[in-house]
């Protein structure tokens, strides 16, 4: 409920200086079950892009839509004229995301079956039912070697990134969450939230103690730029990254930036990549909104999808930890880039929710599986697990 009310009034400020929907009936009529109406202004163009042909996993780039059905998707290709990145995907699975004890999960225990393989407990965020820690494919990659990195456009202290560097048993638990990153076995890390790095309750500076671990910690994007080599903690909002029209293609150089310094490894890399307000917005019931993350997400797909295809030795797997909203496309217009949309529930639902591959064995993403078996997958086509 606090990620809600504060994302909410981040919206609401954001209404004021922020270009307007083309439909203006996506702001007045929001509420559940109402037709909210949005009309892409501009749609982007979507090349093909041709899958390497080799079988050797060598890197991994783990993409989360975080609360994202295959309505956002299909809701997406329809606003852009048919045309998504997503289209280039190889194969298209189905992930089963129920949690340890709750049918309709959370993002805690939904990205940490992700993450660790292991389902668990609604609200739990790196371990298992009884709290006991357990390894992500964070720690797994580093086990053998490789380089790994997280970039998100949420705080750092949300479900999504701390599934894969931290460990607490209440999702809520933001400074303790924070303040569990040092111990974190990532090389790189990228979102938001440094409101919580210093003056704590605790008296800790998190990045001092960042620095004394090894981290390089700027504070803006230009001294991120400027990073060449090692390892990098980039923290240059106080809560979330700003929303899709200020931010511009963030994701996408975060992500890309990443992998520039992880891919100097010749044992390889593991990246996760989320893009995280997607749930926000679905929250929110905000079509508009819900619709500019996607397709921003959907363009920094793109560009992993064009790096993997040159490098012939990437796996890309994207998925979602749960969906959010309960989104259902009701009417549009496909040449218009028009969709007219409802939400049922201002939480998440339990359906299931889309895993797209690209690169080699992406085949092996087929069929309906767990959530917790997109960990194991990883784990068997990179690490040989």
């Amino acid at each position: 409920m606090k990620k809600y009310i504060l994302h909410l009034a981040a919206a609401l400020l954001a209404s004021c200086t922020q270009p307007q929907p083309v439909n203006n009936d996506t702001v007045q009529t929001k509420g559940r079950d109402t037709e909210l109406t949005y009309v892409m202004p501009q749609p982007y163009e979507v090349p093909v892009i041709e899958a390497p042909k080799g079988s050797k996993v060598k890197n991994v780039i783990l993409m989360i839509g975080d609360g994202m059905s295959l309505m956002h998707v299909y809701s997406a290709w329809t606003a852009n004229r048919g045309h998504l990145y997503l289209d280039n995907s190889q194969v298209v699975g189905l992930s089963k995301t129920y949690c340890a004890n709750k049918l309709v999960t959370d993002s805690g225990a939904g990205g940490t079956a992700i993450a660790t393989g292991q389902k668990t407990n609604y609200h739990c965020v790196g371990v298992d039912p009884e709290g006991r820690p357990l390894k992500s494919l964070i720690d797994y990659a580093k086990e053998k070697g490789l380089s790994t990195g997280v970039a998100v456009t949420c705080r750092l202290w949300d479900a999504t990134p701390a599934d894969f560097c931290c460990h607490n048993a209440d999702r809520d638990q933001e400074e303790e969450i924070i303040g569990d990153y040092p111990n974190c076995r990532a090389d790189y890390v990228f979102g938001g939230g440094a409101q919580k790095f210093t003056n704590r309750k605790d008296g800790r500076d998190i990045f001092k103690e960042l620095n004394e671990k090894g981290w390089q910690t700027p504070r803006t994007w230009e001294e991120l730029e400027a990073i060449q080599e090692g390892k990098a903690f980039c923290v240059p909002y106080d809560v979330d990254t700003p929303l899709p029209a200020e931010r511009g293609d963030l994701l996408k150089r975060a992500s890309l930036k990443g992998i520039e310094l992880l891919s100097q490894n010749e044992k390889g890399f593991f990246l996760m990549v989320e893009g995280s307000q997607l749930d926000d917005y679905g929250h929110f019931n905000d079509i508009d909104l819900l619709m500019q993350e996607t397709h921003d997400f959907d363009r920094t797909i793109g560009a992993m999808y064009e790096w993997a295809a040159k490098d012939g030795e990437t796996l890309v797997v994207v998925t979602a930890d749960h969906e959010t909203g309960g989104l259902t496309l009701v009417d549009g217009d496909l040449n218009e880039g028009r969709i007219v949309c409802k939400f049922s529930t201002g939480g998440h639902s339990g359906v299931m929710v889309p895993v797209y591959a690209f690169g080699p064995c992406a085949e092996e993403f087929t069929g309906i599986f767990e959530n917790s078996d997109i960990c194991k997958k990883i784990r068997k086509l990179q690490l040989g697990e």
